[in-house]
């Protein structure tokens, strides 16, 4: 078994972090996911809302975090793991992007708490 050093797991936590996120969350990859997704009309305390719900067990995995990614993780750990050198382009890319939208996620929550209380303060 070949040794991974603790950046390269970092790396790898990150790339699969980010490639879990386009493939469940981000608009660029909807086409991928819409195939196997439908349209449900679910009652609520609201009235109805219309839900998108999988259609099958791949529509599950495209759709649950959790299923994306480990799938994800094998994808990337072995990838790696057989091709280091190829592999390790993709990984460094995604670990960035991924480490970019942790950061981007922070400074959005943060600013948006700044203006909460900014406001809160005005009305006191």
């Amino acid at each position: 078994m070949r040794d991974i050093s603790w950046m390269t797991y970092v790396m790898l936590i990150l790339a699969s972090y980010r490639l879990t996120h386009l493939i469940v969350f981000d608009k660029i990859t909807e086409f991928i996911r819409k195939p196997f997704m439908k349209q449900v009309q679910v009652e609520t305390n609201h009235g109805m809302v219309t839900k998108e719900v999988p259609k099958s067990m791949f529509g599950y995995l495209l759709k649950c975090y959790w299923c994306a990614g480990v799938w994800s993780a094998i994808i990337l750990g072995g990838g790696y793991l057989l091709f280091p050198r190829v592999t390790f382009v993709i990984i460094l890319i995604f670990s960035i992007a991924g480490g970019q939208s942790i950061i981007e996620t922070f400074v959005g929550v943060n600013i948006k708490k700044v203006d909460y209380y900014a406001e809160k303060e005005k009305k006191e």
